[in-house]
């Protein structure tokens, strides 16, 4: 496949990411049950009327994109392809709401309307004026995984220049305790940069938004490159080293050629003493740090770890969370994202110092 370049990044989340600020100073700590959006000043993005109109998820995916286009020095893209595992979840419960409160009577289509999935995406294209190719995917965990497969596939075949790819999803209270009850979040409030010690069942509730430009054309400034994607849904132990070999293999690299692992562990005991045991198997001598602390688990919470990850190649530095890690920063040419959520959905995404 034909290289792709990441020309800028741009995320959302619960640290101060948007201004770059998990770089420059410390992370936020958070005890609370669900991570919330840090969420910057959108005046620069849009006027008030336009801000009442839009829930707290397309608020915040819209200006991802927008300011991933100002950074690019772009005003517009050749296609627009998010992915998204709940949608406007806050949207669609204000329907559900209302259809029982109502008994079904009299209902306002608004809320309904702005409930869809592809509601951050037709955003995105109606704000800039894009009538082309606008694609959305909902594949649970593997969502923002599939929107970058169909750029870079789009870009292989030239059938665009420019392509911005992202995800976006939001955390609501309802599905907090829903998800909760089936033992996807922890029991008790924990902080978030204490996450790894806790030792019991579960992660903490994150949300977050990130959206890329990609190209297949490389410029000087350009963050980084993708140079694979691997998705394995329900493998066992040995099973996901044996494929992790196997993805290495086709990507023409070795364990050891890796300079960075970010994994995806959530501070759920029983998941991540099995990513340990993976990491230990296949990548004993890479260094290797930890995200979901930072932006909590959701389903596309690996667009954060790409955001990361891009930054970290361009930049030439580690976030000062990581300092303790002894890493150096400046030989880091090479990083592998392996992401698992609920011990099913496996991704792996492989980037690299553009050349």
């Amino acid at each position: 496949m034909k290289k792709i370049y990441i020309r800028s990044a741009s995320c959302i989340c619960a640290q101060e990411t948007f201004n770059n600020g998990l770089f420059t100073g410390a992370p936020v700590e958070y005890t609370e049950r669900i991570l919330p959006f840090a969420e910057p000043s959108y005046k620069d993005f849009f006027d008030a009327r336009q801000l009442r109109r839009m829930s707290k998820v397309v608020r915040t995916g819209v200006t991802t994109a927008l300011r991933c286009l100002k950074d690019a020095g772009i005003e517009t893209v050749d296609a627009i392809i998010s992915g998204t595992s709940y949608g406007c979840m806050e949207d669609s419960e204000n329907f559900l709401k209302s259809i029982v409160l109502q008994e079904e009577q009299a209902l306002s289509p608004t809320a309904f309307i702005q409930s869809t999935h592809n509601l951050v995406s037709a955003q995105i294209a109606l704000t800039l004026k894009c009538h082309k190719y606008n694609t959305t995917y909902t594949h649970r965990s593997f969502s923002f995984e599939h929107a970058l497969i169909d750029a870079m596939l789009l870009l292989s075949e030239q059938q665009a220049e420019n392509i911005l790819a992202g995800s976006a999803d939001e955390m609501t209270e309802f599905t907090y305790h829903v998800l909760q009850r089936l033992g996807l979040f922890k029991q008790r409030p924990v902080s978030n940069l204490s996450l790894f010690n806790s030792n019991t069942r579960g992660s903490i509730a994150g949300q977050g938004s990130g959206f890329f430009l990609l190209s297949g054309k490389h410029l000087e400034n350009d963050c980084a490159q993708i140079d694979g994607i691997e998705l394995i849904y329900k493998a066992n132990d040995g099973d996901i080293n044996d494929d992790i070999k196997k993805f290495l293999s086709v990507q023409k690299i070795k364990a050891e050629d890796i300079d960075l692992i970010i994994t995806g562990k959530n501070g759920d005991a029983a998941q991540d003493k099995n990513m340990d045991n993976t990491c230990k198997d296949v990548f004993n001598n890479v260094p290797s740090i930890n995200y979901k602390h930072l932006c909590g688990e959701y389903p596309t919470s690996s667009s954060f770890a790409l955001w990361l990850a891009a930054n970290i190649i361009k930049q030439k530095r580690l976030p000062s969370c990581f300092k303790e890690k002894n890493i150096n920063a400046e030989h880091i040419n090479r990083i592998l994202m392996y992401n698992c959520y609920q011990s099913r959905y496996h991704s792996f995404i492989f980037i690299s110092k553009c050349n």
